[in-house]
């Protein structure tokens, strides 16, 4: 009788850890659900918004807040932006800037990612810690740096030039004194100087993400390839590569997103809105909205195509990545 009476109970004892296991199913979710939460505050309930004023037409603080009515627009407002001229240039200027900047940052932070994998630890903790800095100053603070130093009378740059002989800089550039050059007015020159302060800003965080890609190389297979002859470059697109894939693939589309929304930079060093012919979507959708008379509706439209756009980025390296993953 003791036996067949205790028969179940260690039965039952036996599925308890399955139960367990079961009951501990749910945890990683609940774990989740507070940076879940947080994120659709943060995050999408203001996205729902934009995306909800985009199809109304907005030109009053007093209709934002709610106090008077918001007339329907429907896709009227993303008919107007896409069928305006100006759209399609600050649709290439942002392209454009995008792609050099992601081609540089990810040049440069590449080189100085090996180089800090090639250098000894001190050095490489040294020179690491004078790169991050780099990264860890605000965007603003940096802008407003860089703003100085092309400043048109006291700036380094402009002393450089003026510490020219006479002679030569009239040879080279077409001109002897630079005090009151006006560095930021020509577009290009001012998209040179700013592609110059986001890749001063952006390349730290490749460099130590390649860095850290780096440390997870086998060092025999680089040592291997050393034996058989191969130099630095093929050693690189032969093994160095072609492991750290995936790293440079989420480094690219992090710096697309990146470069895509660059708005205090641009807006710091233009001093503001003025320039039209400098604009990009992001600092284009804060015009559109805030200048007066306000358009919050079309600027709320430029919002939504600009956050698209970089979904779409966003999905084409994910399809890339799942084929890599199938092959």
């Amino acid at each position: 009788v003791t036996t067949l009476t205790k028969a179940p109970e260690s039965a039952a004892g036996r599925a308890t850890p399955a139960r367990r296991r079961r009951r501990l199913d749910h945890v990683p979710y609940l774990l989740l659900l507070p940076c879940a939460l947080v994120i659709g505050v943060l995050l999408l309930w203001p996205l729902g918004q934009v995306v909800v004023m985009s199809l109304y037409d907005l030109d009053s603080v007093r209709q934002v807040r709610g106090e008077r009515e918001w007339p329907w627009a429907g896709l009227g407002n993303y008919a107007e932006i896409l069928g305006d001229p100006f759209f399609r240039t600050v649709l290439r200027n942002t392209v454009l800037f995008a792609a050099a900047n992601v081609v540089l940052t990810m040049i440069l932070g590449t080189l100085v990612g090996l180089l800090l994998n090639r250098l000894g630890r001190r050095m490489a903790t040294f020179v690491g810690s004078c790169v991050m800095l780099a990264w860890a100053t605000p965007a603003l603070t940096g802008a407003i740096v860089w703003k100085w130093i092309f400043d048109d009378t006291s700036g380094l740059v402009t002393w450089f030039f003026n510490a020219l002989p006479d002679g030569l800089s009239e040879a080279l550039f077409g001109r002897a004194n630079w005090t009151g050059y006006g560095w930021f007015n020509d577009p290009l020159l001012f998209f040179a100087i700013l592609t110059l302060v986001v890749v001063w800003h952006s390349f730290p965080f490749i460099a130590v993400s390649v860095l850290a890609g780096l440390k997870s190389v086998p060092s025999e297979l680089h040592e291997a390839a050393r034996v058989d002859g191969a130099g630095p470059w093929k050693v690189f697109w032969s093994i160095t590569f072609p492991l750290l894939r995936p790293v440079f693939g989420i480094l690219v589309v992090l710096s697309t997103i990146w470069d895509f929304k660059v708005f205090t930079q641009q807006y710091a060093l233009a001093g503001g809105t003025q320039d039209r012919s400098t604009y990009m979507l992001s600092i284009y959708s804060y015009a559109t909205a805030f200048s007066p008379p306000p358009k919050y509706g079309l600027g709320s439209a430029v919002a939504v195509i600009l956050t698209l756009i970089l979904l779409v980025v966003t999905g084409f390296y994910i399809r890339a990545l799942l084929k890599q993953e199938e092959l």
